[in-house]
């Protein structure tokens, strides 16, 4: 008689071990990401800040109590058992930090804006290049189940088109509170204002509509509006492409909240009303018409526009993390190399941002968008 063996299952993937690189309050999000993942995906396992008993707190708040305490960023980044790192800094330390992670050969979840312009970020991404490592950013809705099956519907040439014109709105009204203090007011701490803050959605909204096709000018809309640090606080720009394609954003902190992205078609027209943050976490829709026509005489639309539901186990938030930290157990456990597409289309936002701002220092002269 004879039997056969079990088959030998793997064993399971050991978590990716994340370091906090500062408390701040977006921290609360991802940490709150990070819990609700399935076991073996990611965990904290240390924090630190420049203030001991702050870290010691936060590890507390967000629910890792048996992460370690480092009173200092220095002493987060030589953490031995610290393998990727979530920086949420002000922008202005991107650069210091986010090159020290790297020289650790620490994998790399970067807070948006990443940087204060594309030469920046290039050090950023030399850094990790030079390591081995994986970057991302923390632009949260590109993980959402919703944005592929947007992406579906864009992509049928036949319900859809040609994408010809994209209109982007991202906006909250901020507190008196915020306008005073808040590091993105701050020429020191977060110079690029509401253009790095919300601003980046927008202009991530628009590359991601034309598959990441660049523009080739681009010209800011009058009269910003500024605070007394010459922060920006709204502002808006119009991008062109050779071949006639245009959109339009504004950002502003001074209007009701609004994450409106409409794509229009030669064929189809594509409507989302809460891009960035979804109205609820589990759940995202958007509407769509195709080939749509009056009803004679002129009295209606024919067909109507149809409304997609999409849901979702866990929030966007959650899905970047797991996606992270899948591509850093690939590095880790199966000698992978670092996904390329990522600080690819990081540096393409980061370059149509710094067109946008140049446009806007130049009193809304055109600007051509480096290649």
């Amino acid at each position: 008689m004879s039997s056969s063996a079990a088959p030998v299952q793997p064993p399971p993937p050991r978590p990716v071990r994340f370091g906090i690189l500062g408390c701040a309050d977006i921290a609360r999000k991802i940490s709150r990401a990070m819990r609700m993942l399935p076991a073996g995906a990611a965990t904290v396992a240390a924090v630190g800040s420049r203030s001991e008993d702050k870290a010691r707190r936060f590890v507390t708040e967000i629910g890792f109590p048996a992460a370690r305490v480092h009173g200092s960023y220095e002493s987060l980044l030589g953490d031995p058992d610290v393998e990727a790192v979530y920086l949420p800094l002000p922008t202005s330390l991107h650069v210091p930090w986010a090159t020290a992670v790297a020289a650790r050969d620490k994998h790399l979840l970067l807070e948006k804006p990443t940087a204060l312009c594309a030469a920046e970020l290039d050090a950023i991404l030399a850094a990790c290049d030079a390591s081995g490592i994986q970057f991302m950013d923390t632009t949260m809705w590109i993980h959402n189940p919703r944005t592929a099956k947007m992406r579906e519907i864009v992509s049928d040439k036949d319900a859809f088109g040609d994408v010809r014109v994209i209109n982007s709105m991202c906006s909250f009204r901020a507190s008196e509170e915020f306008l005073k203090n808040d590091i993105r007011v701050k020429p020191d701490l977060d110079a690029l204002g509401v253009l790095g803050d919300v601003g980046w959605y927008c202009i991530r909204s628009i590359l991601w509509a034309v598959d990441y096709e660049m523009p080739e000018t681009v010209i800011a809309h009058r009269h910003p509006v500024k605070n007394q640090a010459g922060v920006l606080l709204a502002c808006g720009a119009t991008l062109y492409w050779a071949d006639g394609k245009t959109a339009n954003f504004n950002c502003s902190f001074l209007t009701n909240l609004a994450f409106d992205v409409t794509l229009y078609g030669t064929n189809g027209t594509l409507h989302v009303t809460d891009l960035v943050i979804p109205y609820e976490e589990n759940s995202a829709e958007f509407s769509v018409a195709s080939k749509s026509n009056f009803v004679k005489p002129t009295i209606g639309w024919d067909p109507l526009p149809r409304k997609h539901v999409v849901t979702t186990d866990l929030p966007q938030e959650a899905l970047m993390v797991q996606e992270f930290t899948r591509l850093v157990q690939n590095i880790r456990d199966s000698g992978g190399r670092p996904e390329r597409k990522w600080p690819a289309i990081t540096r393409k936002t980061q370059v149509v941002l710094d067109a946008v701002k140049a446009s806007i220092d130049k009193g809304s002269e055109p600007i051509e968008v480096a290649s």
